[in-house]
């Protein structure tokens, strides 16, 4: 298994923490975002990480060296302009394409700041079965923007807020909307579909290849524990999960 890291962000709201280093090396008891999101990519089996690097790109670089990779096989994606999700990972595409030892083999997508236990092997099972394009972790949680999905869980349009028009790309008798939770599998085919340029989100992207017929899958992720650590305060809600989960073990 391989995986992206996306870690390039500004963090704007965790501010001042990242006036001076990247958000991937802001810490929770003592470890960084970063050494968080490796080891459970580790548990898993995932020892080839791609990541993806911007704000204080140099202070992460250095990070890893300091802590030999923490045992893993990592490259760093740096980006001169921040080019969001898909963007971002458009660039770092060739990282995965070139020489790849199994043209075929899956990729997990893992935004640095998402703290959860979702059974990645499980997730990645219902990729492989569904042989989906992508297949995105989601759960029935308040958000400030929906992924909506069809009867099958496969994704047909978006919408932004509570009380907003769903913008739909492929119609669907019933449909649901879910809070999508930063951790995606993509099929390495999805990379040489990305023909957006420049800056864009891979939602967006998603979301046209769904209008397409291509299946972009959910994966129901409501028994997990879920967290984004944007702002201060989720700091110190995500220690006091990671401190119960470390003592249910």
């Amino acid at each position: 298994m391989r995986a992206m890291v996306f870690a390039a962000g500004l963090g704007t709201r965790l501010r001042p923490l990242t006036n001076d280093r990247p958000k991937a090396l802001v810490e929770i008891g003592g470890r960084t975002l970063l050494e968080i999101t490796l080891a459970r990519l580790r548990e898993f089996g995932i020892a080839d990480v791609v990541i993806n690097a911007h704000h204080f790109a140099d202070k992460l670089i250095e990070y890893l060296k300091a802590h030999s990779n923490f045992g893993m096989h990592i490259r760093v994606s740096r980006e001169d302009i921040l080019l969001d999700t898909g963007g971002g990972l458009k660039q770092a595409a060739h990282l995965f394409l070139d020489g790849a030892k199994d043209p075929d083999e899956a990729i997990v997508v893992h935004n640095v700041d998402v703290i959860s236990t979702v059974d990645l092997a499980r997730m990645t099972q219902a990729h492989s079965a569904s042989r989906a394009l992508a297949t995105l972790a989601v759960q029935e949680r308040k958000t400030s923007r929906y992924l909506m999905f069809d009867e099958n869980l496969e994704l047909c349009g978006r919408r932004v807020g509570e009380d907003t028009t769903a913008e739909i790309v492929r119609k669907s008798k019933h449909v649901q909307a879910l809070a999508f939770s930063g951790i995606h599998i993509i099929s390495p085919r999805l990379l040489t579909m990305l023909t957006e340029d420049g800056v864009f989100s891979i939602i967006a992207s998603y979301l046209r290849l769904a209008g397409r017929g291509e299946k972009i899958m959910g994966f129901r992720a409501d028994q997990y524990s879920w967290r984004d650590v944007g702002k201060h305060e989720d700091l110190e809600r995500a220690a006091e999960d990671m401190n119960r989960i470390d003592s249910a073990k």
